[in-house]
């Protein structure tokens, strides 16, 4: 879908996602037992979350008056112009690594025309990394052109995953599929932060990423991110359905493909409605 002004909305994005992580940073490790709240079990939200949101919907508005937004905090899109832009914004993933002092977490801004991600931006505080993609224009790691890994399949690939710790049910599904994925890579790491997952793939660092039950917020950015990059993002089908499923498969084409067959061979035991979102 053809989309007006690239260069604009990155730079909303962009701008958004660093006054977020300004935010942040002035609470970073510096949050009372008072700032902290439970959305569900083992589901944290902060101040620095609410505060972080807040400045990024005050950069978009000002702006964009007339784009919609579906934000994690906020819990809504608003209601525009069917034919605008919606932005979709994490202001803090990876808000439990934040709790604990724990020094990796990003702020995740997208943009989405038509349901589809078309400008992408994850910018992690702490290491001053910024990653930016616009839909055909490829991706940039801290202002350079970045690609997926040449990792051909995944043996000796290095992955990445997150834990469905928001369906426990799957949990055991969900370890079959690691146990297989496992066996046949070179080690998966779990660091605890989707968008920073992503855009390391993206960047060539790790060669895939798999996790499920996520929402819209943890996916947009960084799954352009990885397109952009060259890589191959899927729900647990194949299909693109992972911003409403919150399924994601993903990885260099190669990488990609052989965690694929692994999660199909699991997936009839996968009971689910998905985490994701179908207001986009």
């Amino acid at each position: 879908m053809v989309f007006r002004d690239p260069d604009r909305l990155l730079g909303t994005a962009r701008a958004a996602a660093e006054a977020g992580a300004r935010t942040l940073m002035e609470y970073w490790r510096s949050l009372k037992p008072s700032q902290v709240d439970e959305k569900a079990k083992n589901d944290l939200v902060t101040d620095a979350d609410r505060a972080s949101e807040a400045v990024i919907l005050e950069v978009i508005r000002s702006a964009f008056p007339a784009h919609r937004y579906l934000a994690e905090e906020s819990g809504r899109a608003e209601s525009g112009d069917e034919g605008q832009p919606m932005w979709i914004i994490d202001p803090l993933d990876g808000t439990t690594n934040f709790v604990h002092g724990l020094p990796h977490f990003a702020v995740s801004v997208a943009a989405a025309v038509g349901g589809r991600p078309v400008v992408g931006v994850v910018l992690d505080p702490i290491k001053n990394d910024v990653f930016t993609a616009v839909q055909g224009g490829g991706t940039r790691w801290n202002g350079a052109p970045c690609r997926v890994s040449q990792r051909q399949g995944l043996a000796g690939a290095l992955l990445t995953t997150g834990f469905p710790f928001r369906a426990r049910h799957l949990l055991e599904p969900y370890l079959a599929i690691f146990h297989d994925v496992f066996l046949g890579s070179k080690a998966i790491r779990r660091p605890g932060a989707a968008a920073l997952d992503l855009a390391y793939v993206a960047a060539g660092i790790f060669d895939g990423f798999f996790e499920f039950q996520l929402s819209p917020w943890d996916i947009a950015a960084g799954a352009l991110l990885v397109i952009e990059a060259g890589g191959v993002v899927s729900d647990m089908e194949g299909g693109d359905a992972y911003l409403a499923t919150g399924d994601v498969v993903c990885g260099t084409p190669g990488v990609h493909g052989e965690m694929l067959e692994i999660v199909r061979r699991h997936h009839g035991a996968w009971q689910t409605d998905g985490a994701g979102s179908s207001i986009l």
